[in-house]
């Protein structure tokens, strides 16, 4: 089991929990939510994340990472505006957080993100 957060991930019987509430995940997304969590805490790359979770060296399509992290993301109640889960980490890649992010409320969504 690996758990960051309140997310927990068997990769054994490939089954995600958010608090007590499991979450389905299409075998794509499993294997990048479980790529980003065994991370956690570091940036991962786009080119890392094609060669891992993809098994390929080359881009098939330049949104495939963008729209399988939307779907993670919002199976997971990841807000993208105020991420506290997965996080884009510009020009370098993306960071599955070790800690959730302390958002002031009075900070705007932009200066959080930076």
């Amino acid at each position: 089991m690996l758990k960051v957060q309140d997310v927990t991930v068997d990769p054994v019987t490939r089954r995600v929990w958010r608090d007590d509430r499991e979450i389905v995940f299409s075998r794509k997304e499993f294997d990048l939510l479980h790529y980003l969590m065994a991370h956690a805490g570091e940036v991962v790359s786009r080119d890392d994340l094609m060669l891992t979770v993809w098994n390929t060296t080359f881009w098939t399509s330049s949104k495939t990472i963008d729209v399988h992290l939307g779907w993670v993301r919002r199976k997971l109640g990841d807000d993208p505006s105020q991420p506290t889960l997965i996080t884009t980490v510009r020009g370098a890649g993306l960071r599955f957080e070790s800690d959730a992010p302390a958002y002031s409320a009075t900070m705007p969504a932009q200066a959080a993100a930076v």
